[in-house]
């Protein structure tokens, strides 16, 4: 009988150290998403101002204007344990997500690591124009292609760098109106798309193809190229993405004029920026938020386009106030450092 018991315990103990094994060993389809490092647009990294304004006059700030990022734990050839899996799925500030949400299955990892730093190269442009702009600046702008997807329509055709000119004999004016020639194509004849390469014209037929949406595409990313009268230099190491935008521009914005526009506060925040000013929308803006709250700071300046994710999700202590426009956020800050007409500021409930 006593023999039977302990053949029964190693039998059980057997079983649970293989289980165990096969839940740290055997591959998950699965990646972990939580708060990253945030940066201070207004301070240093690696002792080099984020944000350098060259031959102008620029002015230092009290406050902190932090830019959030999210971290993801693993990646497509190594994704976390079933245990790693487990623990984050009970915790709030962590978010499981399925790998192909991330890393496409026809895409590597280096191509989306290389699409996310030129789409923070596109953002820190179109901050530094809104910034400008918001000042009364002009800014000159021409479109021009930041990257070309692998195996794309426009692979071995266009090339990064390139200027584009016009798009089936249309001169373009902005990236809405390519988005709406090549998003119109009649499936008749290729677009053929004009470009400056290098100071000589050329031009090739490309054809489009629909992405997961259904939009005709043409496997480019482009961007715009300004012409500012002002040098402004923005560093941010190895972050990629555009939902720093905003912030930069406030940044800017706050080092050319004279006080301290944050008054002080230790102010967070995300958002695309257009050169208009708009704000838009982004990914992970829960996580954001707790990334924000545990960098201590006491604002979270928000997209409304993000408000139906935020809305019972704020951090106690952290003040979230609804952004559409650059020009919200600045009077946003302006009132919170004076403590002035605090109750006038939107929320993402009012």
């Amino acid at each position: 009988m006593v023999s039977a018991k302990r053949g029964l315990g190693f039998f059980v103990a057997v079983s649970f150290f293989i289980g165990l094994v096969t839940l740290v060993v055997l591959p998950t389809p699965y990646l972990i998403e939580r708060p990253g490092p945030t940066f201070d647009v207004l301070g240093e990294i690696d002792g080099q101002q984020v944000i350098q304004i060259n031959n102008q006059q620029s002015y230092e700030s009290e406050g902190q204007l932090d830019v959030l990022t999210v971290s993801i734990v693993g990646r497509p050839e190594r994704t976390p344990s079933w245990i790693e899996i487990g623990l984050a799925w009970l915790d709030s500030k962590q978010k499981v997500v399925p790998v192909e949400a991330l890393y496409p299955p026809n895409r590597t990892s280096e191509e989306v690591r290389a699409e996310s730093s030129a789409m923070m190269e596109v953002s820190q442009q179109d901050a530094v124009a809104a910034g400008l702009g918001y000042l009364g600046y002009e800014t000159p702008r021409e479109i021009y292609i930041a990257q070309v997807t692998a195996d794309s329509p426009s692979s071995g055709k266009l090339v990064a760098a390139d200027f584009v000119i016009s798009v089936n004999g249309e001169r373009l004016t902005s990236i809405e109106q390519l988005r709406s020639i090549v998003g119109d194509w009649d499936q008749a004849n290729p677009v053929e798309v004009a470009v400056n390469r290098d100071g000589v014209l050329v031009s090739h037929e490309v054809t489009p193809v629909k992405d997961a949406e259904g939009n005709y595409r043409l496997g480019i990313l482009v961007g715009y190229k300004y012409d500012f009268p002002v040098d402004v230099d923005l560093q941010l190491g190895e972050v990629g993405g555009p939902s720093g935008g905003m912030m930069f521009a406030l940044g800017i914005i706050d080092r050319l004029t004279p006080g301290d526009l944050t008054g002080g506060l230790h102010v967070a925040g995300t958002g695309t920026i257009q050169e208009s000013g708009v704000v838009g929308p982004i990914g992970g803006v829960v996580l954001k938020l707790h990334g924000a709250k545990a960098a201590g700071a006491t604002v979270f300046l928000a997209p409304a386009g993000n408000c139906p994710e935020i809305v019972g999700n704020e951090p106690d202590g952290l003040r979230v106030v609804k952004i559409e426009k650059l020009s919200d956020a600045v009077l946003a800050l302006e009132k919170l450092s004076k403590n002035q007409d605090l109750a006038s500021l939107p929320s993402c409930t009012k």
